[in-house]
């Protein structure tokens, strides 16, 4: 369980590139960016098909799986992209950040699990540590004018989250297949872009590389590994220490010279770390756990 824990983890680790891979991506619009890399991040997954074994027998996926694998993935860009475009950027982010929590608490109804005390504080306190991120140090202003972008904001937390957890009640699905997930959603994100934007693609080779990045890792290889760690990890953990995300976004942001350091950093790495370390004490100092790991069925 620990290694799928930390496999589960790498993922968080890759999107905190997300936002410096975005900027230095140029002007591609969101739908069309979000096509583009999809289809690396399908690469990504028929590549390392080649270096998988191969399972004994072939089972039938069932059809809930790809309904949940495609709402996962398309959906909650579809509601982010659509949750910016119709509401203020940092309070849509914050809602959009609902999904840790959602996973901690949500994981109390999943089968063979059980939400502890330390679960719900790591997570409550890796939410404060996201608050002081998103928000700069200021305030929020929930505006009634921007609800309906609010509202799309949490329906992609709670679709993301949803995903993560419904992906762990079939652990026998191999992970290949959110090759497959990452295909329909280039096609579906191709399709919006279409009756939405108006295409602009990158201008030099390196905004071309920024892309590249993107799709190779934050929406690449990030959804195969947090499905290795949905489906075999310990979920509350990977739930709370997520919030890490935009912490180590913003640390890369200032080591490549984007933002600034400040006491508001510092406050909010003491938060989201000491949130993680809460969440997964019983990892870390080797606490009997009565939580059972998925079975391991499924196909890295």
């Amino acid at each position: 369980m620990g290694r799928a824990t930390l496999i589960g983890f790498s993922a968080v680790a890759m999107w905190a590139l997300l936002a410096l891979l975005t900027d230095a991506s140029g002007s591609v619009p969101p739908f069309l960016l979000s096509a583009i890399t999809f289809a690396i991040g399908t690469c990504v997954g028929l590549v390392a098909r080649l270096f998988m074994a191969k399972p004994e027998k072939s089972e039938k996926i069932p059809p809930q799986v790809w309904v949940i694998g495609i709402a996962g993935l398309f959906g909650y860009h579809f509601f982010y992209f659509t949750a910016l475009r119709n509401s203020p950027a940092v309070e849509a982010s914050l809602i959009a950040y609902l999904w840790p929590l959602f996973i901690v608490l949500g994981s109390a109804l999943m089968p063979g699990e059980r939400l502890r005390w330390n679960h719900i504080a790591g997570a409550l306190l890796g939410l404060a540590g996201t608050f002081l991120i998103v928000t700069k140090g200021g305030g929020l202003a929930f505006d009634p004018r921007y609800a309906f972008g609010y509202a799309m904001a949490f329906v992609c937390a709670f679709l993301w989250s949803g995903y993560s957890l419904l992906s762990r009640r079939f652990p026998s699905v191999p992970t290949t297949i959110v090759t497959w997930f990452c295909l329909a959603t280039s096609i579906l994100s191709f399709a919006c872009h279409l009756a939405l934007e108006e295409t602009v693609l990158p201008a030099n080779a390196g905004q071309w590389l920024a892309v590249l990045g993107l799709g190779l890792m934050p929406v690449g290889a990030a959804f195969y590994a947090w499905d290795i760690g949905v489906k075999r990890g310990n979920i509350q953990v990977l739930g709370a220490a997520s919030y890490a995300a935009p912490l180590l976004s913003t640390l890369v942001l200032i080591v490549a010279g984007f933002a600034e350091p400040s006491l508001r950093i510092v406050a909010a790495c003491v938060l989201i770390t000491g949130g993680a370390v809460l969440a997964a004490k019983s990892l870390i100092f080797g606490e009997r756990n009565d939580n059972r790991p998925a079975t391991d069925g499924a196909g890295a």
